[in-house]
């Protein structure tokens, strides 16, 4: 394995860091220090309800893996919502092609599905022709691998199991609402932030799937961190323009005027969720071609709305201002800047409880596991607990490219 990183931008070195999973770990933690000792604006810790997030986390992975037998949390546990084997009717379709080609037109797939999975807000749903109606995350990943099925990311109508460059930049508003089933009647959120996404990967990669020969260049293993830096340093230019540090738009990072005055590198947050859900979601495609991914533990938890809302939800994080539950905030306001860094912070606590209490390593359960075991689907079912139709106790305004 290369000492080297794999990313190899001309950044300069406040660039680099922010990018980080340590980073992030970093600034997340900071917060969580200052929220146990009371001194945050937005959010009460409260450390002593961390037993009754344990609990949940526990019950929630012992009725979803009775073995402890747990996949990383990654897109590709979505594509077989309802126990329909989508991805091995991808694979059957693949059979001819090489462990290589195969592992490309896998990365295709993920990449593009990932950065399609940004919240979909409570009103979607994707309909799947002869089957189920799907919502959120298991409705984008269908109907994302729906449309990829149908060639509708390729421009080579003889293979249409690939995304290129040609296909993504020439893809339409009209074509992707039809393909994702929005309309009036189906409204989905930031429609126009996950077109936007679709023509930046187009200009930046020739396919997705090239990623899995960048990292096979370096060898038949890589860091976790590391493929996170390959993910950030190559996807870079496509996200919205945000903060900008040194002339690079650094993407998922925001500021918090508790770290320092909010103009200051010092200040900034970095969570790169969509990135790191991503990074997760190449780990089995690499595997199979032969790449294996190492130390998958240094990336983080993801900061999204079924984590956050599982703490918000169980009493361990109490708004200070009620407006926090009930107004939509944008990804940049303070309230979720610091509502995503806490959850980043507890969820580490989280992963060490759950494996004491199992009796196991984190080389056996690495966080990855304890995410997908675990305190998303913990999340989500706390949330169809206490309100209709399961939305979170915060609700954020989603532009299709952060959550």
């Amino acid at each position: 394995m290369s000492e080297q990183p794999l990313a190899r931008a001309d950044v300069s070195p406040a660039v680099a860091w922010l990018r980080t999973p340590a980073a992030i770990r970093e600034r997340c933690h900071q917060l969580l220090d200052l929220g146990l000792a009371g001194k945050l604006a937005h959010f009460r810790v409260e450390p002593s309800r961390l037993p009754v997030v344990v609990d949940t986390v526990l019950s929630v992975t012992r009725e979803a893996y009775p073995t402890l037998d747990i996949p990383v949390h990654s897109r590709w546990r979505h594509f077989d919502a309802g126990g329909v084997q989508r991805v091995a009717e991808l694979e059957a379709r693949l059979k001819d092609a090489t462990p290589q080609e195969r592992a490309r037109a896998k990365l295709d797939l993920a990449v593009v599905s990932v950065l399609l999975d940004a919240g979909s807000g409570p009103k979607w749903s994707y309909r799947e022709q002869g089957g189920a109606t799907w919502a959120r995350s298991e409705g984008l990943a269908v109907a994302s691998f729906r449309m990829f099925m149908d060639g509708v990311f390729s421009s080579d109508p003889d293979r249409p199991l690939r995304a290129d460059s040609e296909a993504l930049g020439r893809l339409s508003r009209e074509a992707l609402a039809q393909g994702l089933q929005v309309s009036d009647e189906n409204p989905l959120d930031g429609l126009d932030g996950r077109l936007h996404l679709m023509h930046g990967l187009s200009r930046v990669l020739p396919r997705p799937g090239t990623l899995h020969d960048i990292v096979a260049a370096q060898g038949r293993s890589v860091r976790g961190s590391e493929l996170l830096g390959v993910v950030l340093e190559t996807l870079g230019p496509i996200w919205p323009g945000r903060v900008m540090v040194d002339a690079v738009n650094l993407g998922d990072v925001w500021p918090h005027s508790a770290l320092g005055p909010v103009e200051s590198v010092d200040a900034l947050v970095p969570f790169h969720k969509l990135s790191q859900w991503l990074t997760y979601s190449l780990v089995e495609p690499l595997a199979e071609a032969g790449v294996r991914v190492v130390e998958l533990d240094g990336l983080t938890g993801l900061p999204e709305y079924r984590n956050g809302g599982l703490f918000v939800d169980l009493g361990v994080l109490v708004p200070r201002d009620a407006r926090l539950t009930q107004e939509a905030l944008h990804p940049s306001e303070e309230p979720i800047v610091e509502w995503r860094a806490l959850t980043v912070a507890l969820l580490d606590r989280v992963g060490a409880l759950v494996r004491g209490r199992l009796g196991m390593t984190a080389e056996e359960l690495p966080l990855a596991k304890v995410l997908q075991g675990g305190t998303w689907t913990a999340g989500r079912k706390v949330a169809a607990e206490r309100r209709p139709g399961g939305v979170p106790p915060i609700r954020v305004e989603s532009d299709g490219t952060v959550f």
